[in-house]
């Protein structure tokens, strides 16, 4: 989810649920000691709950980031040990560090040392020729002695040779048993899975194998689908947001940011997918889509009007 949830999507996600946990994009550690503070983990206090997802690999500058990711308030500080773009393999962090469980073991310790909220870890099955079954069961048992408790597992391998990230996502076979066998012989850790759920329904008929279910690319791509959130797994009983509330919320905060320097279209370009599967996705997308380099705070406005007149008199 790199340049994906920022925090104006997560702004935007969060009008949808008010429960789910949600997670930044990856920020590597140096960038978040070195780099524009603000920018890159200034929240909404609305956002909460709301995680931290850290890149790296050398414990004392991971430790020293989420104390920073502490200070700024994130409910949980995560290290990502399962992206397998290239960006990330050349700075010896991601997915290729399942081939060094020792070393996310020290940098799991110091981190747990250096704040009090949790310390979680996102990590894949296993990476290239491992063999998933010793990979993850192994990587599992030497960082959970360094005190990590929650894993949250993307069940499926990453070929860091011969697919690029994007086919990392959907070519490597999923398989959700051989999480669900690690929770069994795991019981006392919190293993959430994540990898191909697309719906929430799907979700739900997992929770009862799990501690919890990660959606990815499917609620970037069709965000609406959080609106069923809080209902059907939390069991709330109020009402969704219906789209348009959805959009009328956003664009009173296209305009409050617009008042800052910030650009429509940094937060516009999150809400393409919100009409996926109803009437006038098509419309709602071209119209965004051909506005991106408007420089218009009521874009919002502009874009619901032109749903409005689609619809029959």
């Amino acid at each position: 989810m790199m340049d994906g949830t920022d925090r104006h999507c997560r702004y935007f996600h969060r009008l949808m649920s008010k429960r789910a946990r949600l997670y930044t994009e990856m920020i590597t550690a140096d960038a978040a000691i070195h780099g524009d503070r603000d920018y890159l983990l200034g929240f909404d206090d609305s956002e909460h709950p709301v995680a931290l997802q850290l890149g790296g690999s050398e414990p004392e500058k991971l430790a020293e980031a989420s104390r920073i990711g502490e200070d700024f308030g994130y409910d949980e500080i995560n290290l990502n040990v399962g992206c397998p773009s290239d960006r990330v393999q050349s700075g010896a962090f991601g997915a290729c560090l399942m081939k060094e469980p020792a070393l996310v073991a020290d940098c799991v310790a110091a981190m747990k040392r250096a704040v009090d909220v949790p310390v979680t870890v996102k990590c894949r099955i296993g990476v290239d020729d491992q063999d998933p079954e010793e990979s993850l069961f192994g990587f599992v048992e030497t960082v959970a002695a360094a005190g990590c408790e929650i894993f949250i597992v993307h069940a499926r391998k990453a070929w860091l040779k011969g697919l690029s990230p994007k086919e990392n996502r959907t070519i490597p076979p999923l398989d959700y048993d051989l999480v669900r066998r690690l929770k069994r012989e795991k019981p006392e850790l919190s293993i959430i899975l994540n990898g191909g759920i697309e719906t929430v329904p799907d979700a739900a008929g997992l929770l009862p194998d799990f501690d919890g279910v990660m959606l990815g690319r499917a609620a970037y791509g069709a965000p609406y689908l959080l609106a069923s959130v809080d209902e059907e797994i939390f069991g709330e009983d109020a009402p969704a947001p219906s789209r348009e509330e959805v959009v009328r919320a956003m664009s009173a905060y296209v305009k409050r940011e617009f008042e800052k320097g910030v650009r429509p279209h940094s937060i516009t370009r999150h809400m393409l997918g919100l009409y996926h599967g109803a009437p006038g996705a098509r419309a709602w997308r071209r119209f965004l889509s051909e506005n991106a380099s408007a420089a218009r705070a009521t874009i919002l406005d502009e874009a619901l009007e032109t749903m409005r007149a689609r619809e029959p008199a």
